[in-house]
């Protein structure tokens, strides 16, 4: 019995061993096409390779950093005098991803694989031909196969010069293509004459080598010549869109525009009618907003609506305006001329007005949706068409979704019995709010431009002041020109002034360094604040960074009496001279979301340990308004503007370099400004940002 359970032992032993003794062959299947059927001698045309991946299977990509550990996809061109590399090989939007194995990022491709590279045809016949090399994975068994083939384009028409040559494909015409010449077989690597693609990281200044890095929730620009997306993948992309839509709506920004969507639609006629033409004309505007004026100003027209004095100070001031008129100062009316011209051609002027709301909320919601209206831009700037539209498309519509419902709102609220004043009181509750949610537009002008005029204690101090005397109108000892006698406070009002009043007692330890963590998307950064009990006064170590001299440094401050620099060159620098990694903040005076991950993420014990001690942090802001001395000026090579101010320098930097433009970004870099994974943006849990910090200094250590 024994005997016959090790026989059978055996040879399922022996059958294993011989399954998997077998050559296994490569699991992607290459064809290989021109980008276009004809050209003139001297003329660039592109070599797609295209490969097939069977289902559950991967394959590496060309551009990772070759000593992680992967074999990554090259091919290799037989030299001859008929044709000329041009530029380096493309690959056409690998997934990006953390592999533990490896510790590091590799990128790979599923389903499908295309590779892009450019040639110059010199002769008649070009004879182009070579062997590639690249490696399978598979999900299910881990197992990896080599795999080595030769490939050789055929078909190409080549014009004479004086000869006209289609500028495009014919979509009509069949697509110039040869298929592989042998089976793949274990890897035997011929010397090579001609590599035409190296995996490389982007060199620390050159725009053209920027890798498209994948990202926490950010949208990434893919630089290629042409982006092979497909239905999914944008259906996907709107999801995405329209989700972060869904999230903009808990910013600060919106809340500013609630009361005026409710006070103008309060009195509207056909307001059902006209709701609806609001929120279309928000997905209306959103989309031209990121279509056609990025077409002409690209990625810097968002920045420039969210940071900018003008489109603050504008906002303040209107927000100014309406709080004074629902207080009872005034009221806002138009002439008695202009009304009666209204009401020949209601309809007309309604709507106008309409679209004015529409335009008013697109524009100081720009504060918090920057970030990703600003990555559409970018992708929109750099030739991509459709994506933006589907993006701003499904992005506004969420955001549209709730504010037409608060249009909506006003005529229900105006079918209700009006039982003595509450509508004027609610108006003073609303007067109220709009002067305490105005100082958010100053405020953001006031930084970046350092005008030092609405620091942390006098901005806590202006809405303390406005809440309480808003918790005393609720229980009737403060009255405004349109109320009447309040002779009982009602249990609605009651609870209102002591939620109201809660509020100013929480505030109240802010004007002496408490963080206010609910609040740090709304007030100034702490480092404004002119006397803070949480600062260590006596027994500090001073730091070696502040030792060193710094530019910027009487500019901007990092938060928790973190030390670290404000240029990217002094940062790396000192960098190599610590023998650290590098931590690159890019932040801005208006991004509320930074502020928010400095008060709740940064605070956190376990993250400000690793910042302090593993890292020399650098933070970059980019909508700075603070011009820099024109020997310092250069013009991008990303869109060919001067960018002659501290922020425009460093977003310009985000965009070539990291290509990203949204903040918070947070990247984790060597000496020579190459990442060591991947980057990490708006993320409220500081475990894994830990973990992020972790993981750089892990892949630091082993370089």
């Amino acid at each position: 019995m024994k005997r016959g359970i090790l026989l059978t032992l055996n040879i399922c032993l022996l059958l294993t061993f011989a399954a998997f003794s077998q050559i296994q062959k490569s699991k992607a299947h290459w064809t290989y096409t021109f980008s276009k059927p004809e050209v003139k001698k001297g003329e660039t045309v592109d070599l797609v390779f295209t490969a097939v991946i069977d289902k559950d299977w991967y394959m590496y990509s060309s551009d990772f950093d070759p000593d992680l550990g992967p074999m990554l996809t090259t091919f290799t061109f037989e030299k001859n005098k008929t044709f000329e590399v041009v530029g380096k090989l493309k690959p056409q939007n690998p997934k990006t991803k953390y592999e533990e194995v490896w510790q590091g990022n590799v990128r790979y491709f599923e389903g499908k694989g295309v590779f892009k590279q450019t040639v110059k045809i010199l002769s008649d016949n070009p004879v182009i031909k070579g062997t590639s090399e690249y490696q399978t994975c598979s999900h299910v068994t881990g197992l990896c196969i080599p795999g080595n083939e030769d490939f050789e384009f055929k078909g190409l028409k080549v014009a004479s010069a004086g000869a006209v040559t289609p500028a495009a494909t014919d979509p009509s015409q069949p697509t110039v293509s040869a298929t592989s010449s042998k089976e793949p077989a274990t890897v035997a690597v011929a010397p090579k004459t001609d590599t035409a693609s190296v995996a490389t990281v982007p060199a620390p200044n050159d725009p053209a080598s920027a890798t498209n890095e994948a990202t926490d929730g950010s949208t990434q620009l893919v630089r290629t010549d042409e982006n092979p997306t497909t239905d999914k993948s944008l259906w996907g992309f709107a999801l995405a869109a329209f989700l972060s839509g869904l999230v903009a709506l808990l910013t600060p920004c919106v809340f500013p525009i609630i009361p005026m969507t409710v006070s103008f639609f309060t009195n509207q006629e056909k307001g059902k009618l006209k709701a609806f033409v609001y929120g279309i004309s928000i997905i209306l505007i959103y989309t031209l907003i990121g279509t056609v004026v990025s077409r002409l100003n690209g990625p810097a027209f968002a920045n420039f609506l969210s940071t900018h004095w003008l489109p603050n100070l504008l906002f303040f001031g209107i927000f100014f305006v309406f709080g004074l008129s629902f207080l009872g100062l005034f009221e806002i009316v138009l002439p008695s001329g202009f009304v009666n011209k209204m009401d020949q051609k209601a309809d007309q002027g309604g709507y106008a007005g309409v679209f004015f709301m529409a335009f008013t909320l697109v524009l100081v919601s720009f504060s918090c949706t920057g970030p990703i209206v600003g990555s559409l831009l970018v992708a929109s700037a750099g030739g991509e068409v459709v994506k933006p539209i589907i993006g701003m498309a499904a992005f506004s519509a969420a955001f549209a979704i709730p504010f037409t419902s608060f249009a909506l709102f006003p005529q229900w609220l105006k079918s209700l019995p009006k039982s003595g004043g509450w509508l004027n009181t609610v108006k003073v509750v609303l007067g109220f709010l709009e002067l305490a949610l105005a100082l958010k537009f100053f405020s953001i002008a006031d930084q970046v431009y350092h005008w030092n005029l609405l620091d942390r204690e006098v901005y806590l101090a202006f809405w303390i002041v406005i809440f309480a005397m808003l918790g005393f109108y609720l229980l009737g000892k403060i009255r405004t020109p349109h109320d009447s006698p309040l002779e009982k406070v009602s249990v609605p009002r009651i609870l209102l002034s002591i939620i109201t009043f809660t509020f100013v007692v929480y505030m109240l330890p802010g004007m002496w360094g408490a963080p206010l963590k609910a609040l740090a998307g709304y007030l100034p950064p702490q480092s404004t604040l002119d006397f803070d009990l949480n600062k260590r006064t006596a027994g500090a170590a001073p730091s070696a960074v502040s030792g060193e001299a710094r530019k910027y440094a009487d500019l901007f401050h990092l938060p928790h009496e973190l030390e670290g620099f404000f240029d990217y060159n002094e940062a790396l620098a000192y960098a190599k001279k610590v023998n650290k990694p590098v931590f690159i903040d890019f932040t801005g005076h208006g991004c509320v979301n930074c502020r928010e991950m400095e008060a709740r993420v940064w605070v956190d014990p376990a993250v400000l340990k690793r910042l302090r001690e593993d890292y020399v942090i650098v933070a970059l802001y980019v909508d700075d308004k603070t011009e820099l001395p024109e020997a310092q000026w250069y013009t991008s090579k990303y869109d060919n503007k001067v960018k002659k101010t501290i922020g425009a320098q460093n977003a310009d930097l985000q965009i070539v370099k990291y290509n990203n433009n949204a903040q918070p970004h947070y990247c984790l870099v060597d000496h020579e400004g190459k990442l060591l994974v991947s980057p990490k943006n708006y993320d409220l849990d500081p475990a894994k940002f830990a973990a992020f910090l972790d993981s750089g200094k892990a892949a630091f250590g082993k370089k």
